[in-house]
């Protein structure tokens, strides 16, 4: 498990924050972007890959970094540092970029989103419970202790219903684009993993911290997204199925890769 001594460590080296911040909220908005203007798909398809991007890292990243025999402690940090900075980053990457392209600009001005709205909410939906987790942990560890145990398979059970609402409502869109959602959603997450990787390598960090940059980049809060979507998009078809096929591709590419590293001896 997670100790004292290894945030001790990780607090000598805030290059590790801070290359985990660039590769989460700076350059895997970019690519996208950029896949984006390359494989051209539908604008509310587009839409949905950008929001995705937008999102902060998902919690589950913290136990595929444990299965894949990462950095936990670095796992934990970046995903506490990426759902605060989320507050600001999610609205204003996918506001930048969905306004760059012009056919998600068009669902943009169509929708015409309230800024304080979409801040609003994400605070509710993220910073709250994370100032509350913390100040409950601070002060009765036993406590949150038993709360996350009751709280954790519930969440579980909310995003699974989540997705599942999400496809239910956009069954025909699935169907018509469903070849289009997979190879997209499938490039996109494959392009986040290696993202996360390179620029792991790019600052000379540790294989143990390589793998655990690759899972933090590659597994994004898709819960959010997805509410995001039916708060603001009335559950847009091809962003809405999008989103939702992320939320569950992730786990999948990324219990595949931890499984591998798994394999490796311990640095």
């Amino acid at each position: 498990g997670v100790t004292v001594e290894d945030f001790k460590n990780l607090a000598r080296n805030p290059k590790l924050i801070l290359v985990g911040i660039l590769s989460q909220f700076v350059l895997l908005p970019l690519l996208t972007y950029l896949m984006v203007i390359v494989i051209k798909p539908q604008a509310s398809i587009a839409l949905g890959m950008m929001l995705v991007a937008a999102c902060p890292g998902g919690n589950i990243s913290n136990f595929l970094s444990h299965l894949a025999k990462g950095n936990s402690a670095l796992s934990v940090s970046l995903t506490a540092f990426a759902t605060a900075m989320a507050i600001v980053m999610t609205p204003f990457n996918f506001q930048l970029y969905g306004s760059l392209y012009e056919p998600t600009a068009n669902i943009l001005k169509a929708v015409s989103i309230d800024p304080f709205k979409l801040f609003k909410l994400i605070i509710i939906i993220l910073g709250i419970p994370l100032v509350m987790g913390m100040w409950v942990r601070a002060r009765h560890m036993k406590l949150a202790t038993q709360i996350s145990r009751v709280l954790k398979p519930i969440s579980v059970l909310a995003f699974v219903m989540i997705i599942v609402v999400a496809f239910a409502k956009n069954v025909d869109v699935f169907m018509t684009y469903i070849h289009r959602v997979i190879a997209i959603g499938i490039t996109h997450n494959l392009i986040a993993l290696a993202l996360g990787f390179a620029v792991a390598v790019l600052f000379k960090l540790s294989f143990k911290n390589r793998k655990t940059l690759a899972l933090e980049t590659g597994t994004q809060n898709s819960g959010l997204g997805i509410i995001l979507v039916f708060s603001f998009f009335d559950g847009l078809g091809g962003m809405a199925v999008m989103v939702a096929f992320w939320g569950i591709w992730h786990n999948i590419s990324g219990l595949t890769l931890a499984a591998i590293w798994s394999k490796n001896k311990p640095e």
